[in-house]
């Protein structure tokens, strides 16, 4: 971990066994509750997305924030209680959104910054952890920028064959090392790296 006087960036994944976030047409049916990652993550107190993926995610938290007894947008189920419990944390603690192009953001307490060296000066900052949302070309462009303390991948025992792939975007060398395995419902394996002291 990084010591307590500046910040740890935590991405936290769902990933296929075959490595890849999403099929070939943007499937993400296999994924039963995004809110499983942010409940593997403690003491947050900021979150980091990108602009792509903002619109639909603050459409999505706000809709079940306001009024949880609600089918969400791109569901066809009420959320469940986890997913209840992500957007009321999710309403109150202020997020990141990396962005060239958004014009504003209004959900929830959210700020637009325009590169990476803000979120460089931003994680120098005094803190508790961030969790960077993703999603997978967020992650690899900061894991580029050796701004990824750690990562915890949330793997599914499904082979999409093709699709996005976690590390598509990596396009430097990584070391990391195994800090932690669990198994999960359903199958799925919790596991958690730390970038290598000295990357």
């Amino acid at each position: 971990m990084a010591p307590n006087t500046s910040r740890t960036l935590i991405a936290a994944l769902q990933v296929s066994l075959d490595g890849f976030t999403q099929g070939p047409n943007g499937e993400k049916d296999w994924v039963d509750s995004w809110a499983d990652a942010i409940q593997l993550i403690p003491d947050v107190d900021m979150f980091i997305l990108g602009g792509h993926m903002y619109p639909t995610y603050g459409e999505y938290w706000e809709t079940i924030e306001a009024n949880p007894e609600r089918v969400p947008p791109f569901q066809e189920r009420l959320p469940s209680k986890s997913e209840i419990a992500y957007a009321q944390l999710a309403a109150r603690t202020p997020h990141l959104v990396l962005s060239t192009t958004l014009k504003d953001v209004s959900w929830p307490r959210a700020q637009i910054v325009r590169n990476v060296a803000e979120l460089r000066t931003f994680k120098n900052q005094p803190g508790k952890n961030t969790y960077v949302v993703g999603g997978a070309t967020l992650v690899a462009s900061l894991l580029n920028e050796s701004l990824i303390d750690e990562l915890r991948l949330i793997v599914h025992p499904i082979v999409l064959g093709k699709g996005q792939a976690l590390f598509g975007g990596v396009s430097t060398r990584l070391l990391l090392d195994l800090v932690h395995v669990e198994s999960a419902k359903s199958g799925r394996v919790i596991v958690t790296y730390q970038r290598r002291a000295g990357q």
